[in-house]
């Protein structure tokens, strides 16, 4: 679960089309989402807009640019801790058996980069994981945006054991904090289909890229109160939706997506166990796990319901991997005891893969806050040569028929203006689109 965070927006309209954009959220009005008791879970990291070159990742730590941060968060963060050894790094016992693991740097070309910086961090281990996220805002977002995953995806096609994970909302107006009445229709037209075309656009996108074993993290933290994609106000709906999306996406010829459900750790607003869509759609069973609430052991977060013992007894039950697509520090500070029990709890259960969130105030590179649980992190995994591939999957990349279309909604009219981007929620109840003609 995670404060809602707000992404730069590209103005393209005129003001007269913000004004009937304006008008319309307006009668809509604004959703706030209710807590329920527990402290949320830090923010989900806003991508960036995409550049249209991507830049080769220096030799030496960026110091200058931050990566994207939410709201509240201060916009330039300290520079990454300077790449020296170690003193007497070595592999340690718990590094050992650290299975495949990543970071997120940052969600845009500059997330690719610092990879190879923070593997230079590490004494040369290399980050076989890469995790970034798909922005919220609108069914353009959640479809690929023009440029977004291509520096991703070629990171991915340059070696075979690499694994990208991205995470994909279910919803646009993800982080608008809209109300339970508000979601509640959404689920039930996305149940019978009403956004199944924004899905299979991305499956086609992602197969043109050459990325078709990507893991899909759906719908993360579902149990929560934030997301528009939440479960809670019709977990029924929201199974069936997920089921949905993960059909349309797997009927793409040649895919080999992993879906993966991941719920924030703990009861949350909803037990996640009541959101679970069923074994015949999820791959991966896996956890967004910080160190929170304040004051609560690492021990709790085990023992917790719906906590990390729970997550594992219910993917072996199943037969399922597990994973860990965020965790970090949080409420806690710099708390190197948990740095070194969740890299245990790690080495012992060895998830499909785990990716540390690495900013402030969660991270161990990037973030200079954190010295002790840095230091415990780096010494666990510096120096490490051969790791285990992340995924089994056939190391040969699918190469999707070249003029295969990507599937786009069926236009009835060609008109000389410029669409407003209202979202199907709105269209559906306007009944058709809007479109305003401009000068240009």
């Amino acid at each position: 679960m995670a404060p809602q965070q707000r992404r730069v927006r590209c103005g393209r309209l005129t003001v007269v089309a913000a004004t009937v954009v304006a008008s319309i959220a307006l009668a809509a009005g604004p959703g706030i989402a209710a807590g329920v008791g527990r402290i949320a879970d830090p923010p989900t990291p806003a991508p960036t807009a995409p550049a249209t070159t991507t830049p080769a990742a220096p030799a030496t730590p960026v110091t200058g640019l931050p990566p994207t941060t939410p709201a509240g968060m201060p916009s330039v963060l300290p520079a990454p801790i300077a790449s020296t050894p170690a003193p007497g790094a070595t592999a340690s016992a718990t590094g050992a058996g650290i299975p495949p693991f990543g970071a997120f740097l940052d969600s845009g070309p500059r997330g690719v980069a610092r990879m190879a910086e923070m593997s230079q961090w590490l004494g040369g281990t290399e980050l076989k994981v890469a995790h970034t996220y798909l922005p919220g805002n609108s069914w353009r977002d959640i479809e690929g945006p023009p440029g977004f995953l291509e520096p991703w995806a070629q990171w991915r096609r340059e070696k075979a054991d690499r694994v990208l994970v991205l995470n994909v909302p279910m919803q646009e107006h993800n982080e608008d904090h809209l109300t339970d009445a508000q979601v509640r229709p959404l689920l039930r037209l996305a149940a019978v289909g009403a956004f199944d075309r924004h899905f299979l656009v991305l499956a086609q996108r992602l197969m043109k890229l050459q990325a078709p074993d990507t893991v899909i993290v759906l719908g993360w933290e579902m149990n929560g109160t934030t997301y528009t994609h939440r479960c809670g106000p019709d977990p029924k709906a929201w199974k069936t939706y997920w089921n949905r999306i993960v059909r349309i996406m797997r009927s793409v010829p040649g895919q080999k997506f992993r879906f993966d459900f991941t719920p924030s750790r703990g009861r949350d607003a909803v037990p996640w166990t009541e959101c679970y869509p069923g074994d015949d759609t999820v791959d991966i069973i896996g956890m967004d796990s910080y160190d929170q609430p304040t004051g609560m052991s690492f021990d709790e977060q085990v023992k917790e319901p719906y906590g990390l013992e729970q997550q594992v007894a219910f993917a072996k039950s199943r037969g399922k991997p597990i994973s860990y697509p965020e965790w970090g520090l949080f409420r806690n500070g710099d708390n190197a005891d948990y740095m070194r029990r969740m890299l245990a709890w790690i080495a012992e259960h060895k998830p499909l893969y785990n990716t540390v969130t690495d900013y402030c105030p969660h991270g161990v590179w990037q973030c200079t806050d954190n010295p002790r649980s840095s230091e415990v992190y780096r010494a666990a995994l510096y120096g490490l040569g051969d790791q285990p591939s992340p995924v089994p999957t056939d190391p040969t990349p699918v190469t999707p028929p070249t003029d295969e279309p990507v599937a786009t909604p069926p236009v009835k009219h060609q008109v000389k203006c410029s669409p407003l981007n209202l979202g199907d929620w709105v269209e559906y109840w306007l009944g058709r689109k809007i479109c305003v003609r401009l000068p240009w």
